[in-house]
């Protein structure tokens, strides 16, 4: 059942890897020398305003010394007016510092990350369609909105650890050393055991946040497949089982996302712990050596504050690993996906394909093509030579899985042939560039797409440039501009996804105005009229019986009546060809054709009227 589908990973999986320095370090230097390069100067303006938040919040425990000496121990008016107001302009001027350096870091993380994004669907949409078709749309989105959002956390993250937190530490431990070395020594010497424990809180992390990701997609996965396939879900009664598979997904990625987060949340507590510890050693020698005299109390205030000013900036520091080991991760995924080699590419010397100058043009010839999905799999085609003659209707049938839709594929190169040539006018269509030889061709499938956008704008995306007039007069030719002129918002109703709100005939009709409007003198017809009633089925074969004048037309049919009118049929079976000829001659002839067309009209006492499609 589609439901319930196992898709293939198409990328490594690295669950059960340790975050060596390489995987860590690795994706966030190429994050960003291609990323984060074009916010260079952002990037310096964030640092500059981070160092002197850093200076400034030093500033503010070393004012504690003259306010206490000045003000309370030597009770100097003179300092009354003046030290209060420093303590106050300083805090303004962090306070607006720090204000302009967090809305900076955001601006280029959000850059970055919006850039990547970018990046990562340019990539999809030129993937091959064997790369499409090998990974779920649901692992896609969530690499696209999950992944993207730990990025960017990792990035504001490692930019304030790095710089701000870290800067902020060195100037508040500068004051502690100036006040009394010796007890700083004593609380620095803790900080080592506190970076290991924090490394330590950093691998788990990244291990739970890259089994996470790959739940996270599952759980997309199957969330997509339940509403693709709904009718399939309520017609089978198969609700309790769907629920059922996304409980577990669910608990498995609660699992994953839990262990994230006792990691995470284990940094914080020792940053508290060791705070405690330090308070009260701070507190204990500072009172013993006030006792002795030998301390006196604006030094030990400055650097108890100084100390405490500096609990934040070592509680940031402490889940700053664990930030950037699930931003690594993250990003790593993000790479894997735009590293991923596309296999159909314009060749070096490709030129664009040029039609023969008279009309008609666009022949097309299969000679000795071979094609197989996989390695592993048997050979959808096996030498089939056969010619589509410019301007004619050639039709391919036979039975089902005979190789007709991969023929279209290939005339198209969403796959190339792995042995022999197709040829458009005599010019091998690996030597010319795709989006020539895509721009000469029209395509109409037998499920037909909708994008979730206007009916003008479904039809228009065969011919861009069209306008109105022109898109009307392509669904008067498709024998659908009444049935839009009927709806609420006629040309400008959205038609929902993947064209829920029309029916299957009404798609068609759209899609074969597309067609039409695309007017390209290739025509490949897989299926073009079968949603269509008989009266639709009618007129959209008259309009393409006109469209199809003078132009290179190869139509896949499985009912025979409607390809008896073309210009010559190309029987298929297992993917070898083995009969041509017309429809008269194929059935004189008692082959394969003959029983495939007996077969279908077994039941009617008079086969219908032979008619092009």
């Amino acid at each position: 059942m589609i439901v319930f589908a196992q898709h293939q990973r198409t990328t490594p999986d690295l669950s059960g890897q340790k975050p060596s320095r390489k995987i860590l370090v690795g994706p966030y230097l190429r994050l960003a020398r291609e990323f984060a390069w074009p916010y260079r100067v952002l990037l310096a303006v964030a640092a500059v305003l981070m160092v002197m938040e850093a200076t400034l919040q030093g500033s503010l425990a070393y004012l504690l010394d003259p306010v206490i000496k000045s003000l309370f121990r030597d009770k100097d008016a003179t300092m009354l007016f003046i030290l209060p107001f420093a303590l106050m302009g300083v805090m303004i001027v962090k306070a607006a510092v720090s204000y302009g350096s967090n809305v900076t870091l955001a601006r280029v993380g959000q850059g970055v990350v919006t850039d990547l994004q970018g990046a990562m669907f340019n990539k999809v949409t030129h993937y091959d369609l064997k790369q499409l078709n090998a990974m779920h749309s649901g692992h896609f989105a969530a690499r696209f909105l999950n992944d993207a959002t730990l990025v960017r956390e990792s990035v504001t993250k490692g930019m304030q650890g790095a710089v701000r937190d870290l800067l902020t530490l060195i100037a508040l431990s500068v004051v502690m050393f100036y006040e009394d070395w010796r007890l700083a020594l004593i609380i620095t010497s803790a900080l080592p055991v506190v970076a290991l424990y924090t490394l330590t809180l950093g691998r788990k992390s990244a291990k739970a946040a890259r089994r996470s990701m790959m739940s996270t997609g599952d759980l997309a996965t199957h969330l997509s497949e339940v509403l693709d396939g709904r009718r399939v879900v309520k017609a089978y009664r198969m609700e309790e089982r769907s629920i059922e598979r996304a409980t577990r997904i669910l608990a498995e990625r609660m699992k994953h996302l839990m262990r994230g987060a006792r990691a995470r949340a284990a940094a914080t507590p020792s940053a508290e712990a060791l705070a405690g510890v330090g308070v009260a050693a701070v507190v204990f020698y500072g009172a013993y050596m006030g006792i002795h005299g030998t301390m006196e109390i604006n030094n030990f205030m400055a650097f108890l504050a100084a100390m405490m000013l500096s609990y934040q900036s070592i509680r940031n520091l402490s889940s700053f690993y664990t930030a950037m080991s699930d931003g690594s991760a993250a990003a790593a995924r993000a790479f894997e996906l735009l590293d991923a080699p596309i296999e159909i590419n314009d060749a070096i010397d490709a030129k664009p394909l040029v039609l023969a100058d008279a009309r008609p043009h666009g022949a097309i010839r299969f000679a000795n093509v071979t094609f197989e999905y996989s390695a592993e799999s048997n050979a959808a085609l096996h030498s089939v030579t056969f010619d589509v003659p410019a301007g004619k209707t050639i039709a391919l049938v036979g039975p089902s899985g005979a190789g007709k839709s991969t023929a279209l594929n290939l005339i198209l190169r969403f796959y190339d042939v792995t042995g022999g040539a197709i040829e458009i006018d005599g010019q091998d269509l690996r030597g010319v560039t795709i989006a020539s030889l895509r721009d000469q061709t029209a395509l109409v499938t037998q499920e037909p797409f909708m994008f979730d956008d206007t009916i003008s704008a479904n039809i228009g995306c065969g011919k861009p440039s069209a306008t109105q007039a022109e898109i009307e007069a392509a669904a008067r030719a498709a024998a659908a501009h009444e049935f839009i002129l009927k709806l609420p918002e006629g040309y400008d109703t959205v038609t929902g996804e993947a064209g829920v709100r029309l029916s299957g005939g009404q798609r068609q009709r759209i899609a074969i105005a597309r067609a039409i409007l695309r007017n390209a003198p290739i025509l490949l017809l897989d299926e073009a009229t079968s949603s269509l009633d008989t009266e639709s089925e009618r007129a959209v074969q008259a309009a393409l019986a006109r469209l199809m004048k003078d132009r290179t037309t190869l139509v896949i049919a499985h009912r025979l009546s409607t390809v008896a009118g073309a210009d010559r049929i190309v029987v298929l079976d297992h993917g070898r060809v083995v009969e041509q000829g017309t429809h008269g001659e194929l059935l004189a002839r008692g082959g394969l054709y003959a029983r495939l067309y007996r077969t279908q009209f077994a039941d009617e006492a008079e086969p219908p009227a032979a008619v092009a499609e």
